[in-house]
């Protein structure tokens, strides 16, 4: 479809990572920017539209890209809080995990990509145990998922790493693999070893929850001498970078490597605080020029899908951590969960607006009391901003999400009884 954006403040991106905004049009071509400008330079009647809208002077953005999600657990929200990791995990989430069947997941997922539309994300990087009906969720709602092996010592083997490359790479356009593993506490030596040396073969970036807690990283050192990074960095998994989930303790070595090797750190801010597992070292990382995105992590453990809650958090706790109210602003803030978490997931034609670039962006609702007076647009979306602000989510060139309407092909109130047969069935 051809769509014309007119009346809006639209949200570019500067070489410096500075935003600003500019008042005029952008508009949609296929599923590409073609334009962006004030729209007088360009005669009108030359071009076809399917439809045009005015945004009334609301902001287009880039979507928000949430660089750690778990999608298919939304049937576990609210179901095992109040747990510390480990007991939260092996008691509540892995028997219940068991229990799903593809066609669970493939349902499971959508209910996801409708609570990512509302937050205005439009594309999630995606870690399970099933990827594949994950995968054709996305597909079947014209989503954008970039997908990471769950790889551990109890499901999938390399072999099957491999297919699902092969296979989810070459699905659609808006789906990707990209090379990992669990976690160093639930993948043996010989396993890890394995996906490395896949990992060089097919020239991909490597991925794993990374030092959430205290108490893996001093597991691990007590099993090998070294901590999760320091372990993977000697077995040869960062060749062609990626990075890690979560990354709160890491030590100087570790954010040495992170440095030498390009790494990215995605912070999870609501799962940290939420299973207590500490605030991220995130100025440090900054500082450090190690590169930052912010996820979500899953509904099981968050328990919303929601990254203005994230952005508040991202910001908030690392000036308590720090004791500085002035470090990590709100514009790093907003780069991470735009352009940050892109570069993460390999994203980099829809990191931004500009012309050529894919058209997954956002229309943010300023005529509303949270968002005025519009004294610092960035700021207000950052601190103050929230989900009711979405108008439209576009992915790819078409609007899946527009005035609390979805467009992915499914009724929603399905998509809730389904959730909620599926629940219901293993409570039986």
């Amino acid at each position: 479809m051809n769509i014309r954006f007119y009346n809006a403040k639209i949200l570019l991106l500067s070489e410096d990572r500075s935003f600003s905004l500019t008042e005029g049009e952008l508009w949609v071509q296929g599923n590409k920017i073609a334009y962006i400008g004030s729209g007088k330079d360009r005669e009108q009647g030359a071009y076809f539209w399917d439809r045009e809208i005015d945004a009334e002077g609301n902001v287009l953005m880039p979507g928000f890209k949430n660089a750690h999600t778990h999608t298919a657990m939304t049937f576990l929200r609210s179901y095992a809080d109040d747990l510390p990791l480990q007991e939260w995990l092996r008691q509540k989430v892995f028997p219940k995990e068991a229990m799903l069947t593809h066609e669970d997941i493939y349902h499971l997922f959508k209910l996801g990509i409708m609570e990512y539309l509302t937050s205005g994300i439009t594309s999630n990087f995606d870690m399970y145990f099933a990827p594949l009906p994950g995968a054709k969720a996305s597909v079947d709602c014209g989503f954008r998922t970039v997908f990471t092996s769950g790889l551990n010592d109890f499901c999938q083997s390399v072999k099957e790493v491999e297919e699902l490359y092969e296979t989810i790479n070459g699905m659609s356009e808006r789906t990707s693999f990209l090379m990992g593993f669990h976690a160093e506490y639930t993948t043996s030596l010989p396993l890890m070893a394995a996906l490395a040396a896949l990992a060089q073969k097919t020239k991909s970036p490597v991925w794993l929850h990374n030092s959430e807690t205290r108490q893996e990283v001093e597991s691990c050192k007590k099993r090998y001498g070294k901590t999760p990074t320091q372990l993977t960095e000697e077995l040869g998994m960062y060749h062609y970078g990626g990075g890690g989930y979560h990354c709160v303790y890491l030590d100087d070595e570790d954010m040495e490597i992170f440095r030498k090797r390009g790494l990215t750190a995605v912070t999870n801010p609501a799962s940290n605080l939420k299973l207590a597992s500490g605030i991220a070292p995130v100025k440090r990382f900054l500082d450090e020029g190690i590169s930052v995105a912010i996820g979500t992590d899953g509904p099981a453990s968050n328990n919303c899908l929601d990254m203005f809650r994230e952005m508040f958090l991202v910001s908030g706790l690392a000036k308590v951590r720090e004791q500085d109210a002035s470090c990590v602003s709100a514009e790093e803030t907003l780069y991470m969960a735009t352009a940050g978490g892109a570069r993460a997931m390999g994203l980099m034609d829809c990191d931004s607006l500009a012309e050529g670039k894919l058209a997954d962006l956002i229309l943010i609702d300023l005529q509303q009391p949270n968002m005025q007076p519009e004294n610092h647009f960035v700021k207000n979306i950052v601190y103050s901003g929230s989900k009711q602000n979405v108008l439209l989510t576009m992915v790819d060139g078409k609007i899946l999400y527009e005035r609390q309407k979805f467009y992915i092909g499914t009724d929603p109130k399905e998509v809730y009884r389904l959730a909620n047969a599926i629940i219901g069935r293993m409570r039986e």
